[in-house]
């Protein structure tokens, strides 16, 4: 579960980031690469559980994917927090910098 809710993560993202002109001035594509990152590493570990496990890795108890929902949906809020985070330093639009220097 974590490996698909990162996917999917990382294929909407790619989308915007691709359509929307406006979205890589909001650097989306980096919010796209997080997730992309992440897709690989639940990738990668379920690789690794497929050579330990066999196929018992393929028929997970349904508390345990309930459990690696949450897991995934929590990295996914994750990268947007980090996501939010640099668009805030970054400030490709000028929002910040004009909220902090605004005279009354």
């Amino acid at each position: 579960m974590t490996l698909l809710t990162t996917v999917f993560a990382a294929l909407i993202s790619s989308i915007i980031w691709y359509k929307k002109e406006e979205a890589r001035k909001l650097k989306v594509g980096t919010l796209s690469l997080m997730y992309w990152g992440a897709s690989l590493m639940w990738l990668i570990d379920a690789i690794f559980e497929y050579a330990e496990l066999g196929a018992e890795s393929f028929v997970p108890a349904p508390l345990d994917m309930l459990n690696d929902l949450y897991l995934g949906l929590s990295v996914v809020a994750l990268g947007l927090i980090i996501w939010l985070v640099i668009l805030l330093v970054r400030d490709p639009k000028g929002v910040v910098k004009a909220a902090l220097f605004k005279k009354n």
